[in-house]
């Protein structure tokens, strides 16, 4: 059993920087990945980003188009996070984000995730 607790999210200009967080409970944090993902309202969840964990490969790391160049995942296994920096945000971007965990990024990329947090709420004003 995994929990995730998203926070960070808020309110932000366009072109602003927000970092979200997301902190996991449990021993076996680090072999999992972690994922960020996002729904709009009327638009169904997309996949943002996501982290391997330590087996096999740590620290490889994966984004949809729209978020190359702007966002940034980084985890912390001794301290159970993982992190979303979003830089140059766009009002597109407004969302609820969610952290998610799985076995491996191909499944979490495709939202096959074990566990997922209770989402933050990033709204992105022009």
């Amino acid at each position: 059993q995994v929990q995730l607790v998203e926070s960070g999210g808020g309110l932000v200009q366009a072109g602003g920087s927000l970092r979200l967080s997301c902190a996991a409970s449990g021993r076996t944090f680090s072999n999992y990945a972690m994922g960020w993902f996002r729904q709009a309202p009327g638009k169904e969840r997309e996949f943002v980003g996501a982290i391997s964990g330590r087996d096999p490969w740590a620290g490889i790391t994966t984004y949809q188009d729209s978020v190359k160049g702007r966002f940034t995942i980084s985890r912390d296994n001794a301290k159970n996070t993982v992190d979303l920096q979003m830089d140059s945000l766009k009002p597109e971007d407004t969302a609820v984000y969610t952290c998610a965990a799985g076995p491996s990024l191909r499944p979490l990329r495709d939202g096959a995730a074990d566990y997922w947090g209770q989402g933050t709420q990033v709204t992105v004003s022009s």
